[in-house]
């Protein structure tokens, strides 16, 4: 299969890195001189110093020439949720090649996930969404992970087991690409409210508290827009959630760790070097939320947060003081 991955950050590097080793792959950087430097270097100083590129992994910022490359296989769309948009209206509509995007997290502007994006943006293309529990220094690495692929199109689930299913990285596959989405967009809010915790350290008991309702949130908020409940309980809801608010490579983890010592949200971003999705999403899960008549107050409490309408500390106390109530989802 012929395979290609627009964007050379940590992740779309990664997953080339990981693809390249079975399939005839390309990476495309935006920037040319970041490209030129990925092929003298055979490494991406800048998002994963510590990995060798494989000299079987064509780097290129040609963007016409790496969409003709994987004609008839598959394209993965590894920017941030800013920048799937745009990536989508450039592609051909070409029905026989499938296109899976990496990025979790909800447009900012329209609150829209990435499904919603791409029936607007590209109403003809086959699409869907790889995700789950992963950071992409361990799959570059080629440490244990697994992933689910999720799409209404078979074939395309299919091509994802294909391109990825190979050495330590295991792909599941889902037909409920709306919940898979939900999953990894609200777990970044709910992972800045955890180091927001980690923070103040407030315990081990606290976390497990912020992790188990924050996923009664995500699940209410997946269910009201149409997603299937056992979702979840599965890669992208539970793993991803878990994952995301106890690893210590967690960027949104770590905007909340320092939100909780008094850091500016400005001065955590310019230094973080990354983009940290949850700080995006927040108001935007809101939105959405607000629009269904979902209560969500952990991610309302986060959103008070990083509008500076509330210090950290005041966030938690909001929440702990909350009035007692049955615990069913």
């Amino acid at each position: 299969m012929n395979l290609t991955v627009l964007g050379a950050g940590a992740w779309g590097t990664a997953l080339a890195v990981h693809a390249s080793a079975t399939h005839s792959t390309r990476l495309w950087a935006r920037d040319a001189d970041q490209a030129a430097q990925m092929r003298s270097l055979r490494r991406n100083a800048r998002y994963l110093p510590g990995i060798a590129l494989p000299p079987a992994l064509q780097i290129t910022n040609d963007f016409g020439a790496a969409v003709r490359h994987a004609q008839g296989g598959l394209i993965v769309i590894a920017t941030p949720m800013s920048g799937l948009d745009e990536m989508l209206r450039r592609l051909s509509a070409d029905a026989s090649t499938g296109v899976l995007w990496l990025c979790k997290g909800f447009q900012e502007g329209t609150g829209w996930l990435g499904h919603e994006v791409a029936r607007a943006a590209a109403p003809g293309a086959r699409v869907g969404v790889l995700s789950g529990p992963s950071f992409a220094i361990e799959v570059a690495r080629g440490q244990p992970t697994a992933l689910v692929a999720a799409s209404s199109d078979a074939a395309l689930r299919e091509s994802a087991v294909q391109a990825f299913h190979a050495g330590n990285l295991r792909i599941y596959t889902s037909t409920d690409p709306v919940g898979v989405e939900v999953g990894g967009a609200v777990k970044n809010v709910l992972a800045i409210a955890t180091g927001i915790a980690d923070g103040m350290q407030l315990g081990l008991n606290a976390r497990a508290a912020l992790i188990t309702r924050g996923l009664a949130e995500m699940t209410r908020l997946g269910l009201a827009l149409g997603a299937e409940v056992q979702t979840f309980m599965g890669l992208s809801g539970l793993g991803d959630l878990v994952l995301t608010t106890t690893g210590d490579l967690s960027r949104n983890r770590t905007v909340g760790l320092r939100l909780a010592d008094g850091v500016p949200l400005a001065r955590i971003l310019a230094e973080l070097g990354h983009v940290a999705e949850g700080v995006t999403s927040a108001p935007m899960v809101l939105q959405r939320a607000h629009a269904r008549g979902v209560e969500m107050p952990i991610v309302d409490a986060v959103v008070q947060v990083l509008d500076g309408r509330i210090a950290a500390a005041q966030g938690l106390e909001h929440l702990l003081r909350r009035d007692a109530r049955a615990e069913g989802v």
